[in-house]
């Protein structure tokens, strides 16, 4: 079933088209084709994913503006496009989006396409694309999307990390500092702290931070 929203976006729902047995559910997917033949042959393919809601679009112009404005988990491409060079595209929108995407191009093409976008993580499918080949790529395409936002969340946890020990190595030289304590025991003194208030290390440390440098 087709729905507009306020912006004039098309999308689909699949919820009603039977899902592959064992295929777990995709949040989000945009698909970016200037093809309606071709656009129809895709929605068919990615409805059997049981995709929350597919989103479509009819240009580059219109597709970079969704990606903008949504998160996506999966962008596929059909070229050629009416506006822009489909590899020009996906490079695009693997820079600027954290999605997988998948660029569809005639047989002819292939070759030299993935030699422009295969260091940015795009996968290219030629034209005509089986069923059995399409789904494999999606799930090749989606373990790779898990597995490089994993790296991020945990890229993110160590900056995180590496933050609070800052911040509480800070609140030892204020002690150390204003209250003349030797390093072990401004260390002693943030966990009595915390202990005592039943807050955190790093509370205690904003705290007196807070207290003795502002």
């Amino acid at each position: 079933m087709a729905f507009h929203d306020k912006k004039g976006h098309c999308h689909f729902a699949a919820e009603q088209v039977p899902a592959r047995k064992g295929v777990r559910r995709l949040d989000r997917v945009l698909i970016i084709s200037s093809n309606e033949k071709s656009l129809t042959a895709i929605l068919q393919l990615i409805a059997a994913e049981s995709v929350s809601v597919t989103d479509t679009a009819d240009s580059a112009a219109k597709g970079r503006q969704m990606a903008a404005e949504t998160a996506y988990q999966t962008i596929l491409i059909n070229a050629p496009l009416k506006d822009a060079a489909a590899d020009s595209l996906a490079i695009e929108l693997a820079k600027m989006t954290g999605a997988g995407i998948m660029l569809f191009v005639s047989s002819e093409a292939e070759r030299e396409t993935e030699e422009k976008v295969m260091s940015y993580g795009v996968f290219v499918l030629s034209k005509p694309v089986s069923k059995a080949w399409f789904y494999k790529a999606l799930h090749l395409l989606e373990a790779a999307e898990y597995r490089t936002r994993n790296i991020q969340h945990e890229n993110q946890r160590l900056q995180q990390q590496i933050n609070e020990a800052k911040i509480i190595n800070r609140a030892k030289g204020v002690l150390m500092e204003y209250l003349s304590m030797t390093e072990p025991q401004a260390h002693k003194y943030l966990e009595k702290q915390a202990m005592d208030l039943r807050i955190s290390k790093l509370e205690v440390a904003k705290r007196l931070i807070s207290t003795y440098e502002y």
